[in-house]
């Protein structure tokens, strides 16, 4: 129960590794917002979780848009308690090879997977400063420390994660902010079963553990990461992908 007495907002939090997330935390203690542009997703997930509203709400929440996550967090903070964890979580894929992307594919991607973590990173800042105290947790990924074939945009929006995780590190410390990257392998979400079988049986046999991950593998270095027991911990980036990239 390491984070008992704690809220947190995840955000991409209704399916894949924000749902995991959610219900690791709340297995830990902590109150949960699952913020997803997706709603309709919401009463499943929440039926899943088997917590009241007490401990678990849902909140329909655009990153791109800064009045939309001012109100949510607002409404966070009045219905389960000061933010103490933000997981910038929520991210989309639109692959294309460089010479076939489109602008619209590129603008996309930068919008949700960068945009978004900066928008939610600054507005929980401003409200963890005043506190003198929060955690602060964004997902890259593989793909943005070692790039990939067909994901231009997704890759810079990842290694971008990087660079805003540790600048926020940097900045945020003496205020009693910890700021931390996790970057999952492949890992078995909705988003990876759209590649072929044959492409995740390759990337399975890369890792030294051969299996990719699953969503909750990468919650527990989330609920780690929130915990006290990484009160020492900030500006770190930590790889959860079973040795692939050894």
């Amino acid at each position: 129960m390491r984070l008992t007495g704690k809220t947190a907002i995840i955000t991409g939090g209704a399916r894949g590794i924000g749902y995991a997330t959610a219900r690791r935390f709340l297995s830990e203690g902590a109150n949960v917002a699952l913020w997803d542009v997706q709603a309709g997703l919401f009463e499943e997930a929440l039926r899943r979780l088997e917590h009241g509203p007490d401990r678990a709400r849902a909140y329909e929440v655009d990153v791109t848009s800064r009045e939309q996550v001012q109100q949510a967090m607002a409404q966070v903070e009045s219905d389960l308690g000061p933010v103490d964890v933000l997981v910038n979580n929520a991210g989309i894929t639109k692959d294309a090879m460089l010479h076939k992307m489109t602008d619209a594919q590129w603008d996309a991607v930068i919008d949700v997977n960068l945009k978004g973590v900066f928008i939610c990173g600054q507005e929980a800042a401003l409200r963890m400063r005043e506190r003198g105290r929060g955690v602060i947790l964004n997902t890259s990924s593989v793909v943005g420390l070692y790039g990939n074939i067909g994901q231009t945009n997704y890759a810079a929006t990842k290694f971008g994660v990087i660079g805003l995780t540790l600048t926020w590190a940097k900045e945020l410390g003496r205020k009693g902010i910890r700021v931390n990257a996790v970057a999952p392998g492949f890992t078995r979400t909705e988003m990876v079963e759209t590649v072929p079988a044959a492409v995740l049986e390759k990337l399975q046999q890369k890792t030294s553990l051969n299996r990719l991950a699953e969503p909750d593998d990468i919650a527990a270095a989330f609920a780690f990461l929130a915990s006290d027991d990484a009160a020492y911990i900030t500006g770190h980036v930590l790889s959860v992908d079973g040795g692939m990239t050894l």
